[in-house]
């Protein structure tokens, strides 16, 4: 099961994950949605690097777009980092889709150090991603997030309101969710390449 730590508890665990640990992430990082991956110019998820959701509200669904990724990730002995969560992840509902619960920390993290707990945990070099839905986030701390992201070779994701679409933003991949009528996902920004003109269905085929 998923445990609640303090963000020191768990740094201190530092030099004992890295001991546990497979080697730092790189290469592929596969979303796990075949449509999704098709139309990413890095195949799936920038490496290292931050990404951001954005959303019409929180628990619309945002989370089914990153299980595939948990499971790949913790099936492979990697640590996974939820940060001070709107709403507690369904166990059972995770462990169903293959995500290994003993690789999964959440941080308790008050709300305004929300960011500098995400930024320590992927600068670390023992998270292969960190989750945050950082409330106060500007273009300086969000710049703060790709380059933790960058050193300790992690995948950041944020989870954001999609009010901030017209803000610029140093994230390497954007994508909007839709939740109604149906699940679908738009590419607003993606590193490498142009963003795609029509949306991605999401499926529950996952490859």
């Amino acid at each position: 099961m998923a445990a609640v730590v303090a963000l020191s508890s768990l740094l201190e665990g530092r030099q004992v994950w890295r001991s546990r640990e497979a080697p730092a992430l790189a290469g592929d990082q596969p979303t796990g949605w075949k449509a999704l991956d098709a139309i990413l110019p890095a195949g799936g998820w920038p490496d290292a690097a931050l990404s951001e959701i954005l959303l019409p509200a929180d628990g619309v669904g945002e989370l089914q777009l990153v299980l595939p990724t948990l499971a790949r990730l913790t099936q492979g002995k990697r640590s996974v980092v939820i940060v001070a969560p709107p709403y507690v992840p369904c166990v059972a509902g995770w462990q169903q889709r293959g995500v290994d619960m003993r690789r999964v920390e959440i941080v308790a993290a008050a709300d305004k150090d929300v960011l500098w707990a995400t930024e320590q945990c992927l600068r670390s070099g023992s998270c292969s991603a960190v989750l945050v839905w950082p409330h106060h986030a500007d273009d300086r701390s969000l710049r703060r997030l790709q380059v933790a992201a960058d050193t300790g070779r992690a995948l950041a994701l944020a989870f954001r309101d999609r009010r901030h679409l017209s803000n610029a933003s140093p994230a390497a991949l954007r994508l909007e969710l839709e939740a109604t009528p149906r699940a679908q996902i738009w590419v607003r920004k993606c590193r490498g390449g142009n963003a795609p003109s029509q949306p991605v269905p999401l499926s529950r085929h996952v490859h």
